[in-house]
């Protein structure tokens, strides 16, 4: 019997009609009985390597160097126990079964987690002995290659669902405080203050039914006020305080005494110009000593590209941090696997996504799950999304993506640093000296990064400037200007963003920087997203006043057609059709690798940028997305454009902005 597989479907062929049968319908792989049994050999030996014996009473699996202990009255039989444990010197003085356990529990996590925690069981809900799961004896073996070595603890977690990584990581700070350290602060600071009930109900359940017996401490366990806070916690008997926060109000958290320090979904903090991750973290962790025994960890779902939680992964990924990269994909969690009913239908059903995780050694009961879970999405992308495979994936995919990740990523070949960074200068910052003598001036502090400054030797209408307008504060949304060259590549007809400038100032300020780029690139075609600017304008702040003396000594601004017989009105206006319309086309420009992206951080806001429940478009939460509307613009009206050079059509096009 031979078998061939085609679109997912395996036949069974009889060997005199087999050649009839490949040539008719071109198939090029057969199966036969013996792969099928191979794999299925494989496929034992696999799942034979993860069914390794773990218990961590009598110490088999767990981590590191152990020596066998023979039975004896003290501790109760046969143990592998850590190799430190026996030069304790109270080692060799143990007369009790409690003083045993006492003291493996300062030495061995896993046993001090079965022997004195209890937590709560997320499928069932009933109360427990904390076992570590595999991937949390991962993130366990990575901390205590570096608390074994006197290293001080630094991790960051990308987490995937429902394996607790966070539960980990806080029972490993409360071990530290209850067996290893006296006044051993820490702080756990969540997402969104109601995550902080929640770990105040845990640390509550466990020194509440933590052994009396193996207590070490002046006071009985208990999770108490510390001096009438609200925030924070002290672990009685021990002088441990626990700050519980979130990352919406940080300055409940500033300024304390801290040795520990667990960040919890890192992604998903809310990054502005006054109030960012990386400043909280930094003054947080700052204060922590890089001595043994203090600890800090930042973990979290992924949420797009750009942010500081994806950055300082790639950062500690890449071997460029203090920090210990640890990715969970969703084929290590245990309750990703189904038994396999008909091995054979599966293995001939697999598709090229399937069959490479089996060739990363995934077990076909692994397999046989995705296999079925992804029947609930509609694209591979929405469960990739929920389930990724590796960290890329996690980063790049999700359910909601505008942007298709891999088109995206394709463009990044092209990024670079830009090759001067300043600031274009005039005689006055407005009004119209300021494109009187106007130059380009050169500062490490400047807002304006050129990769290309412009082309003197042409005149044709090449340079289209996109001005998407943000906010005057530094906690607002940025203002972006962006400069496109139409006649940009290699083939001198590809779109080129070649200068962005992007920061916060007044909205007048923000005007006359957007025609002094226009003017330095050859006066360019200016265009003025003018929502902004309307709005002001209702509101009794001159907005279109701006724009209109802005337009009385610069001309070539864009203006858009209204009402029929009503004319035209100045800058593009974004409404729900508008911003359909353009983000199509940036859709298409991207797939159609149609413009040439030279700025790395434009591309993770394409990546972070989301398809709402109700059809609209908008940023994933905590992201920013000007440098995508403002290149948006830009190419909408450069298309629009007659083809440089092209005079009779030039003139026609151009009269109605003079």
């Amino acid at each position: 019997m031979i078998l061939a597989h085609r679109a997912g479907v395996c036949h069974v062929i009889s060997p005199p009609i087999l050649f009839f049968y490949l040539f008719m319908q071109e198939i090029d792989v057969t199966f036969t009985d013996r792969d099928m049994a191979e794999v299925m050999e494989e496929n034992r030996r696999r799942n034979e390597r993860l069914r390794g014996e773990y218990d961590p009473v009598r110490g088999i699996g767990c981590y590191g160097r152990r020596v066998r202990v023979t039975p004896t009255a003290r501790n109760g039989g046969a143990q592998w126990i850590p190799e430190a444990m026996t030069r304790d010197g109270a080692y060799h003085g143990i007369r009790s079964a409690h003083d045993w356990v006492k003291l493996r529990c300062r030495y061995d996590f896993e046993y001090w987690a079965v022997k004195c925690v209890v937590i709560k069981d997320k499928t069932t809900g009933a109360d427990m002995a904390f076992v570590p799961n595999a991937p949390q004896r991962r993130v366990l073996a990575a901390l205590e290659d570096d608390r074994c070595a006197g290293r001080p603890l630094r991790m960051i977690i990308l987490k995937a669902r429902q394996w607790g990584g966070s539960t980990l990581v806080q029972l490993y700070m409360a071990w530290i405080q209850i067996t290893q350290k006296m006044n051993w602060n820490s702080l756990i600071c969540a997402h969104v203050k109601d995550t902080a009930a929640t770990i105040r109900g845990m640390f509550t359940k466990m020194l509440d039914r933590y052994p009396a017996d193996y207590w070490d401490g002046e006071a009985a366990p208990a999770f108490k006020p510390f001096e009438r806070t609200l925030n924070t916690r002290v672990i009685q008997g021990r002088g441990c305080k626990v700050t519980l926060g979130s990352s919406e109000n940080q300055d409940a958290v500033r300024g304390n005494d801290y040795s520990m320090a667990h960040l919890s979904e890192v992604a998903f903090w809310k990054d502005t110009a006054m109030s960012s991750p990386s400043e909280f973290i930094r003054a947080v962790c700052g204060g922590i000593n890089s001595t043994p025994l203090t600890m800090i960890v930042l973990e979290s779902t992924a949420n797009g590209i750009g942010n500081y939680f994806h950055k300082e992964w790639l950062r500690a990924r890449d071997g460029l941090s203090d920090k210990r990269a640890i990715f969970v994909p969703w084929y290590e969690i245990e309750i990703y696997r189904k038994p396999v009913a008909d091995p054979l239908k599966l293995w001939c059903s697999l598709d090229d996504y399937e069959r490479d995780l089996w060739n990363r050694g995934l077990t076909l009961e692994m397999i046989q799950w995705y296999h079925d879970k992804r029947m609930e999405y509609q694209s591979a992308d929405q469960m990739h999304a929920e389930y990724p495979t590796t960290d890329d994936e996690a980063f790049t995919s999700t359910d909601r993506n505008v942007f298709d990740p891999r088109e995206v990523e394709a463009m990044r070949c092209n990024c670079r640093e830009a090759d001067d960074r300043g600031e274009l200068t005039g005689l006055r910052t407005t009004g119209e000296r300021a494109l009187d003598a106007l130059h380009w001036v050169d500062s490490p502090a400047g807002a304006m990064h050129v990769w290309r400054h412009p082309e003197r030797d042409r005149s044709e209408r090449r340079y289209v400037v996109g001005v998407d307008v943000g906010g005057r504060s530094l906690k607002s949304d940025w203002s972006v200007i962006v400069v496109i060259d139409r006649c940009g590549g290699e083939d001198g007809a590809t779109p080129e963003v070649v200068a962005q400038w992007r920061g916060h100032c007044d909205h007048d300020i923000l005007a006359w920087k957007g025609v002094q780029a226009g003017r330095y690139w050859n006066n360019a075609m200016v265009v003025f997203e003018s929502n902004t600017f309307e709005s002001e304008n209702i509101e009794g702040d001159p907005g279109l006043y701006i724009l209109s003396q802005v337009r009385r000594h610069y001309t070539n601004i864009y203006h858009r057609r209204i009402d029929e017989g009503a004319g035209r009105k100045i800058g593009f206006h974004t409404n729900r059709a508008t911003k359909s319309m353009i983000i199509n086309g940036l859709i298409a420009k991207v797939r159609e690798h149609g413009y040439i992206e030279r700025d790395s951080a434009a591309l993770n806001e394409l990546l972070s940028y989301q398809v709402r429940d109700n059809g609209s478009f908008a940023a994933r939460d905590g992201c920013h997305d000007d440098m995508l509307m403002a290149r948006a613009i830009a190419l909408h009206v450069a298309d629009t454009m007659p083809a440089a050079g092209d005079d009779g059509n030039e003139a026609a096009y151009y009269r109605n902005f003079y």
